[in-house]
């Protein structure tokens, strides 16, 4: 029989402890994929801190560290400047990344850090209990949100590839979802070139993931796809914001 396709080498053996339904399985994958197509395992390294990603280290089969809530670029970038040559990448969830992490994130882009970060877009903290995100949407309801989310008294949801396509040293940012297997392609070929500038030092570079949360939203993992694709897709729009390798941009 022809094998047609197998765990690849960059994940462990262990089960994933996600719940049904969650995307964080298929994101582990794609990045996974990425590290053993552009031969990258045994010399890259991961972040993940506070949160649903903190179990990353148990999955992702190369050296893994753990940081403190939201300073994952942080720590990213001491580990890219001690070793630049090993590559770096961050694992990180919206509760994190744009909450207690803004500082972080934001200036680890503006500085162009040589650095991969993959962000989990869920709108919701997961692993605490389902609180309001800064990427939860207006109106919806969450464990510290109860009557929905006020725009006026809380503000608007943080949309954190426009927030560093602001900034000039980015050099690949791109948004994706994970809502459907031809999504899912689009969205490895996105870490792929992210990966792949990775490799060639190029930069900072940026995958936001546009995933679900079936447990927090009270849904099954189709109704939460479902409800990602009407309620998240028309606020986080997919596609690319930035990619000076296509522009021609320089090494």
């Amino acid at each position: 029989m022809q094998v047609i396709a197998t765990r690849p080498k960059s994940l462990t053996d262990l089960q994933f402890t996600y719940c049904p339904g969650c995307t964080h399985g298929i994101a582990h994958r794609l990045i996974a994929e990425a590290m053993d197509e552009l031969d990258m395992r045994n010399r890259m390294m991961g972040v993940a801190p506070v949160g649903c990603s903190v179990f990353a280290y148990k999955f992702f089969n190369c050296d893994m560290a753990e940081a403190a809530h939201g300073r994952a670029p942080a720590v990213a970038t001491g580990m890219k400047r001690a070793r630049p040559d090993m590559f770096v990448f961050t694992y990180q969830g919206d509760g994190d990344l744009v909450a207690i992490g803004t500082a972080e994130i934001v200036h680890a882009a503006n500085r162009g850090e040589k650095i991969s970060i993959f962000f989990i877009n869920n709108a919701i903290y997961g692993m605490t209990g389902g609180q309001m995100a800064p990427t939860t949407l207006p109106g919806m309801k969450t464990t510290t949100s109860p009557y929905g989310r006020d725009e006026k008294d809380i503000g608007y949801p943080i949309r954190a590839c426009e927030l560093l396509n602001s900034l000039v040293s980015p050099y690949f940012i791109e948004r994706v979802s994970l809502l459907s297997p031809q999504e899912i392609i689009k969205a490895k070929k996105a870490v792929l070139k992210a990966m792949q500038y990775n490799k060639e030092g190029r930069g900072f570079t940026f995958v936001e993931f546009v995933s679900t949360c079936p447990t927090n939203w009270g849904l099954d993992p189709l109704q939460a796809r479902e409800w990602a694709r009407e309620n998240m897709l028309p606020y986080y729009k997919i596609g690319n914001f930035r990619d000076k390798g296509a522009e021609g941009g320089e090494k």
